[in-house]
């Protein structure tokens, strides 16, 4: 049995930070993936000559942001795409309505404007929601107060409706009616044209990262913390454990002794979401040059209604959109070409025959990944947002939780697994460590 420090299991964005920022105090720290590569739901295609994030894409806000301050400080790439986070207006967005013809602009300014008006609504509306509450009763409730007729009404219900399944992959009568306090963007969103791996990979330098060790169990007590993974076990003073919640509730990771019961009750109040990327490349361009992104209205854009265009990124024609949620679990198990062909049916009410045959497409499977189980968690009806900080409480101070599903204020994405890894090195060492040490450090000899 080999003996260290600190056994960090995952190297994801947010292992790999706790395991960095303890090895550069000093601790002796190994890190064990069950992949054959590193980043976890961080993860970069290269093929055909393309750079195809098939996980996480954007920086959802730069302001006050560690993952962009650390993108800047190791010299990576990105480029300016404010539409990520579902936003109805902020950058130029071609809508068209359930007809497919594209809406003129003093009809889109009113469309962008009703959303507004809900949004400024539903705070209020939030903070008066009851615990078992979703987001589709506190929707409708904020639409029922503008006084709309009908037609207006449903076609803002439905844009909060794919916000839901965007944002957390879930139709919004499966999420927390609380489930999207976090969608804030604070300053311009980013991409990475030369790929967000970028990031794991600076972060893993000079680390001990093992590939290919799955994790099998955790056995903690008085004499510290064993892993047991099938290339053999580990001897640690602490584990900081950051596999996804759906590896955690699943029967094939083990901790013994069990969570205690304010873990597992906050854990059953999370779930893992189904949310899938499709990416088409093609040999010329058909929609407009001066927008960032295709939206349709109406029914017909029940699963595909959002298109984003990614051709500044490398110059090919190339547009990425999304099944979410029902979309995602009905597709599961098609073939790359079925999905193309539903997604290219509505692409075609729009833009007729100049939609060609895409040159590539590609198409992510995170339900099936059983080291991911989904994209990232969501929270369930009845929970609060004081679950993903109960997860993350050190368990007798050998246990750590860690992950984008353990931090509050934002969660779901990279910069929360980022902080939560910061978090949890923080509370091995006992002591406070500036997060920039991840980018201006160096790593411990002992490492």
């Amino acid at each position: 049995m080999e003996t260290v420090d600190v056994v960090v299991i995952g190297a994801g964005v947010a292992g790999l930070t706790a395991a960095r920022l303890l090895a550069g105090e000093g601790r002796r720290v190994v890190v064990l993936e069950a992949r054959d590569r590193i980043g976890g739901r961080v993860h970069t295609d290269r093929s055909g000559g393309h750079v195809t994030d098939l996980g996480a894409s954007w920086i959802h806000g730069v302001e006050g942001s560690a993952v962009a301050d650390a993108a800047d400080a190791f010299g990576i790439r990105t480029v300016e795409f404010t539409v990520g986070g579902y936003q109805v207006d902020s950058r130029p967005i071609a809508y068209h309505g359930p007809d497919g013809l594209r809406l003129d602009d003093d009809t889109t300014r009113v469309f962008s404007a009703d959303v507004h008006a809900v949004d400024a609504t539903l705070t209020d509306v939030v903070a008066g929601s009851g615990p078992t509450d979703t987001y589709r009763d506190v929707v409708e409730r904020s639409v029922d107060l503008q006084g709309w007729d009908a037609s207006r009404a449903e076609r803002v219900r439905e844009h909060l409706e794919h916000r839901s399944e965007e944002q957390y992959g879930v139709p919004s009568d499966e999420l927390a009616a609380h489930g999207l306090d976090d969608d804030t963007i604070d300053g311009d969103e980013v991409v990475f044209p030369d790929g967000y791996d970028a990031l794991p990979t600076h972060l893993a330098e000079g680390l001990d990262v093992r590939l290919r060790h799955v994790v099998l169990s955790v056995h903690h007590g008085d004499d510290g913390v064993v892993v047991a993974s099938d290339h053999g076990s580990f001897h640690a003073a602490a584990v900081v454990v950051t596999v996804p919640v759906g590896v955690l509730q699943s029967d094939e990771f083990v901790i013994e002794p069990p969570l205690p019961e304010r873990h597992r009750q906050a854990l059953g109040r999370l779930r893992m979401n189904a949310f899938e990327k499709v990416v088409l490349r093609f040999p010329e361009r058909f929609w407009d040059e001066d927008v960032y992104a295709i939206r349709q209205l109406g029914p017909e854009g029940r699963w595909w209604h959002s298109w984003y265009d990614l051709t500044r990124l490398d110059g090919v024609p190339t547009l990425l959109t999304f099944a979410a949620g029902p979309a995602a679990r009905a597709i599961r198990g098609w073939s790359a070409e079925r999905v193309a062909a539903s997604v290219l049916e509505q692409l075609r009410r729009l833009y007729g025959d100049r939609v060609p045959e895409p040159s590539s497409v590609q198409v992510t499977a995170w339900q099936d990944d059983p080291f991911a189980r989904g994209s990232y968690a969501h929270m369930l009806p009845g929970s609060t947002t004081d679950d993903h900080d109960d997860l993350a409480v050190p368990i007798d101070g050998r246990v750590h939780l860690a992950g984008e599903a353990t931090w509050t204020d934002d969660p779901a994405t990279v910069a929360g697994a980022l902080y939560s890894g910061h978090r949890a090195a923080e509370r091995v060492l006992g002591r406070d460590v500036p997060i920039a040490r991840l980018w201006s450090g160096a790593l411990s000899s002992t490492t």
